[in-house]
């Protein structure tokens, strides 16, 4: 009986030994095609305006500030105090400025490869939850092949930052259930992510909170959680103290009560959606993989009792709540809910796949996969078209068109090599739209900002605030011309170009503004892309 007892346990420790080398190699691949498909192209394209001109911006000055200067600590957006968010993220882009230099490429970098590394923790959160390995894996290759995660994940912002420690934080809350040091990581993730996005960090605490309190209630009478909370919150709590000393009733006017929301509304101009404006986002960008969203809905409620369920039922539920009812909509806030997505639809792949020996898939598949087809097809036509034909987009098209008919096909034959069929050609279409010039679209929507800002940058202008006739603000031209530019309607820059006193006005127009004005006395300094960078012949008097 002992020596069955030996040979068992010793047939047990092999098995935990080959379970953890696996999970190693899935862990390596895992991270190398993200730090691929996050990394490749980086710094081809001009930052983009709003969130990666501002973030930018914050970051040169951290990184230009003399020493002794505490300019790190109280951040400055065009020498004027920035109390939007903390600086973690703006640290991480002025520390890689002090060694690569100042670049697209060094200011996108931290980010993505802060956000490349949620994918290996998506899958460990999957092996915590689930009890198939193929649900963990499932879920995170669905994760690295949405496009929102990978695009916004390798722009200059904050959101793919914040979601990668909301998977440490979650990850840490989900191992403190049964050991309770990790409450430690839960309070530390959940620290860097208010460092990171400040009090909108406690949106994200609540999702765990929330579940806990369904799930594992006892953790939160827990004296270590709430002492690694309290732990975790002193930097973010120093950083916010330390502001409101420096100075005083403006910033507790603006950083923590308006949050700068004031000019994300400029830049949007109206930005107050619908409450449901979040669940069009998620129709819109989502696919293939909201081919499975009727049945992963069915399957989660069904199994609401079962901790990965209530997982997924809070994580999507509570945070889209919150943001829907907020009244600022902006598309990247729904970031969060992603990791939450996948994990649901992975485990449906999962579930189906060993349900029996030759799993029958819904018509509805089929039918969906068959659609996407014959759109990726029209769109892989339609941009052969033009004069020049546009290359790029032609094959990225015509590669998920490819992905989809087979897919289809496989699914139709109720062959389960469809879903590798669907992860390839998803993370190769990826792939080829990062690779290209096309993967920051906004830069199409208005004048490219690098020329005109070279053109400023050659003028050496005496002054560091230049008004224009363009109706929104564009960070990104501030931070490549290194000076203010301020939008005007007609009747201010009438009012600055008359009554601006002894200093001579500069301002940047397009041609129908300057018609418009009828000015006197202009001097042209320099023109680019349809702008003109003009002043006074003489400062009146």
């Amino acid at each position: 009986m002992q020596q069955g007892s030996f040979i068992w346990g010793h047939r047990e420790k092999q098995h935990r030994a080959l379970d953890k080398w696996i999970d190693r190699v899935w862990l390596a691949v895992l991270l190398f095609a993200a730090m691929l498909l996050f990394s490749v192209n980086l710094g081809s394209l001009p930052l983009r305006d709003w969130d990666e001109g501002t973030v930018a911006q914050v970051a040169r000055e951290i990184w230009n500030a003399p020493a002794g200067s505490m300019r790190w600590l109280y951040p400055t957006l065009g020498g004027e105090p920035y109390f939007n968010k903390p600086p973690l993220m703006h640290w991480l882009i002025a520390g890689a400025y002090s060694v690569a230099g100042m670049s697209e490429w060094t200011t996108r970098f931290p980010g993505a490869i802060l956000t490349a590394l949620s994918v290996p923790l998506l899958y460990c959160i999957g092996r915590e939850i689930f009890r198939q390995r193929w649900a963990a894996i499932y879920s995170t290759l669905i994760y690295l092949t949405m496009l929102p995660v990978v695009r916004y994940g390798r722009l200059a912002m904050l959101d793919g930052v914040v979601v990668t420690f909301l998977l440490v934080m979650m990850l840490c809350v989900l191992r403190s259930r049964r050991d309770l040091r990790y409450c430690l990581g839960v309070g530390v993730s959940f620290g860097l992510i208010c460092l990171t996005q400040g009090f909108f960090g406690i949106f994200l605490g609540a999702i765990a909170i929330v579940f806990l309190f369904w799930d594992t209630p006892r953790l939160l009478s827990s004296y270590y959680f709430w002492t690694a909370i309290l732990i975790g919150i002193v930097p973010p709590l120093g950083w916010y103290i330390a502001q409101l000393w420096q100075y005083g009733y403006a910033f507790a006017e603006v950083g923590l009560v308006n949050q700068s929301l004031n000019r994300v509304e400029t830049f949007l101009a109206k930005n107050s959606h619908a409450p449901w404006y979040y669940i069009l986002e998620l129709l819109k960008w989502t696919w293939p993989w909201l081919v499975f969203l009727p049945q992963t809905v069915r399957l989660t409620w069904e199994n609401r009792n079962l901790s990965w369920a209530k997982l997924v039922l809070v994580w999507g539920g509570v945070y889209l709540i919150i943001i829907s009812l907020m009244a600022a909509k902006l598309p990247w806030y729904i970031f969060p809910i992603y990791p939450g997505l996948a994990l649901a639809f992975g485990n449906l792949l999962a579930d189906t796949e060993n349900s029996s020996l030759i799993p029958t898939y819904p018509r509805s598949w089929v039918i969906t996969l068959s659609i996407l087809a014959v759109v990726a097809s029209a769109g892989s036509i339609y941009f052969s078209w033009g004069i020049p034909p546009k290359t790029d987009l032609q094959l990225i098209f015509a590669a998920i068109a490819l992905t989809m008919i087979l897919a289809a096909i496989l699914a139709e034959r109720s062959d389960g090599q469809f879903l590798r069929i669907l992860f390839w050609g998803s993370y190769i279409s990826l792939f080829l739209l990062m690779k290209s010039n096309y993967w920051v679209w906004e830069l199409s929507e208005t004048y490219p900002v690098k020329p005109v800002a070279a053109m400023i940058s050659r003028a050496k202008l005496p002054v560091k605030k230049i008004y224009t006739s363009f109706p929104y603000h564009r960070s990104s031209l501030d931070f490549y011309s290194d000076r203010t530019i301020i939008p005007a309607t007609l009747g201010e820059l009438q009012y600055y170009w008359y009554y601006n006193g002894k200093e001579l006005p500069y301002f940047l127009l397009n041609s129908d503004a300057l018609q418009n004005l009828q000015l006197d006395s202009i001097k042209v300094i320099d023109q680019a892309e349809g702008w003109k960078l003009i002043t006074r012949e003489t400062p009146r008097v």
